[in-house]
């Protein structure tokens, strides 16, 4: 366990054992929330520091980071402490910047549009490394004028599975919503499944009540299972079911990711389909133009096309928005960046 994954709670029992005051968590928990070694914590006595520094931290590094041309958005290329790399995207909007943060070192789902699974899973990131991951790009971001946070918003969309790695993305919820550290509040914040149908009903009891985005890309069982595998296991109906509980739960709308691929889901009748199974859904569907991955033999829809399906699903009563086109000219796409990398060190 990294020093980065403890929350004040588990602080307090550190400390105890120690025979340090338990007001002491508090502080090493805002400083720890903002990716601060002991060594540099400020109000923190020397011995305890010394003490602190003794465990595991967990730290993340900028390894590189791509700035787009276009649109600002920033690529980055996380390292770890144990040489694993894992991307970031720091997108920009008007209402604050969203981080899409990662939760596994690669991902396991063998979803056919995706670069992160390619290489399969190397490992699952600690509540802390995600924790970390904020923290870096925090730290690499101008300080605001109003002295608020950097980064406002977070997805969990980046590689890997969430519900995959289920534990820790619970404990990194709650680490980084607690209003004694980075205070993100749960409605600023996305957590994206393939519909791992189970862990969705846990996650409704026992994480804060995030946006729950689910990555469906098609509305029939046989397509889904021929583009993501996790399908044959928990086919479509249970999926939607699933996340329909999970919006009766909490009172907010679902949100479908949905990839067009050329070919495969988008034509009228694939509007048509997709309209009739989310009917009277609290739901909105994310329509996203298919990014090229040059190992994959798929091809996305021009933004016009994108823009004709959404007026297909909007005439069906269906809310749906075209994803802005982001960081297209940094390979911005899950997993590019990595694949890339991890080649090129090996040459």
């Amino acid at each position: 366990m990294y020093l980065t994954d403890y929350s004040i709670d588990d602080l307090k029992q550190l400390l105890a054992s120690w025979n340090e005051p338990a007001f002491r968590a508090g502080q090493i928990f805002a400083w720890l929330s903002k990716g601060v070694l002991p060594e540099n914590m400020s109000n923190i006595p020397k011995t305890l520091r010394a003490k602190l520094s003794e465990i595991p931290y967990g730290s993340v590094q900028i390894f590189d980071k791509r700035l787009s041309a276009r649109d600002g958005t920033v690529k980055y290329l996380f390292s770890m402490e144990d040489g694993n790399m894992v991307e970031g995207v720091l997108m920009r909007y008007r209402y604050g910047n969203t981080l899409c943060l990662s939760t596994q070192v690669g991902c396991r789902m063998g979803c056919a549009f995706c670069a992160s699974t390619l290489e399969g899973r190397v490992r699952n990131l600690s509540a802390g490394e995600m924790l970390g991951e904020v923290s870096a790009a925090e730290k690499d971001e101008p300080p605001r004028e109003d002295g608020g946070r950097a980064v406002t918003n977070l997805v969990l969309m980046g590689s890997g599975e969430p519900l995959d790695n289920f534990d820790e993305v619970v404990r990194f919820l709650r680490l980084v919503t607690s209003p004694d550290g980075a205070g993100i509040s749960p409605r600023n914040i996305s957590v994206s499944t393939c519909g791992i149908v189970p862990r969705i009903y846990d996650f409704m009891e026992q994480a804060p009540h995030v946006t729950l985005s689910v990555s469906l890309h098609a509305h029939d069982n046989e397509t889904r299972s021929r583009i993501m595998p996790i399908n044959n296991r928990y086919p479509i109906d249970d999926v939607l079911k699933a996340a329909a509980a999970y919006s009766e739960k909490t009172g907010r709308r679902v949100v479908f990711e949905y990839a067009l691929i050329r070919g495969v889901n988008a034509s009228q009748a694939d509007a048509a389909a997709l309209a009739s199974k989310l009917k009277g859904m609290l739901c909105h569907v994310n329509l996203i133009p298919l990014n090229p991955v040059p190992e994959r033999n798929l091809s996305g829809c021009t933004r016009k096309e994108a823009y004709q399906f959404q007026n297909w699903l909007e005439q069906k009563h269906i809310s749906a928005t075209v994803r802005r086109e982001m960081g297209t000219d940094i390979e911005g796409a899950c997993g590019q960046l990595r694949r890339k990398t991890i080649h090129d060190l090996r040459k």
